[in-house]
């Protein structure tokens, strides 16, 4: 069985107010912030996570759960459409989804992350761990 939890960490996050969040919270309820072990990275217009070798390094972001089980397939779907975790043929995966595990309210579970299946040297590490903040101070 799938999980129906999702951790964000980029444009799905609710402080960007993108359409993307819009699609997200149509569909998922916010359980808390949390914390995942990885690394983030400024890939130009978009941030990007990698797993990481070890916890030390953690990635902010939202865990969701979906509203309507009978529904998940689906939105898991048009997700992986939208990170280009589903590519044409021929063509290589932009993201992968995964399962890590997610502690939010003193309660672990399983949640489905988009990692990013690139190439991510010599990009610009998001030390914090937190795109929000980072694009704040990079715009100022």
């Amino acid at each position: 069985m799938k999980t129906p939890y999702l951790f964000v960490y980029g444009s799905l996050l609710s402080g960007f107010k993108s359409p993307a969040y819009e699609y997200i919270s149509r569909y998922f309820l916010l359980v808390g912030a949390t914390t995942v072990p990885g690394i983030l990275v400024d890939m130009g217009n978009y941030p990007a996570a990698v797993p990481a070798n070890d916890s030390s390094t953690l990635i902010k972001g939202e865990l969701y759960v979906i509203k309507n089980p009978a529904e998940l397939s689906w939105a898991i779907g048009q997700l992986d459409d939208y990170e280009g975790a589903v590519p044409e043929v021929g063509e290589t995966p932009l993201y992968r989804r995964d399962t890590v595990p997610v502690t939010v309210n003193n309660e672990t579970v399983a949640a489905n992350i988009y990692w990013f299946n690139g190439d991510v040297s010599n990009k610009p590490v998001i030390h914090s761990g937190d795109v929000l903040t980072y694009m704040m101070e990079k715009n100022n």
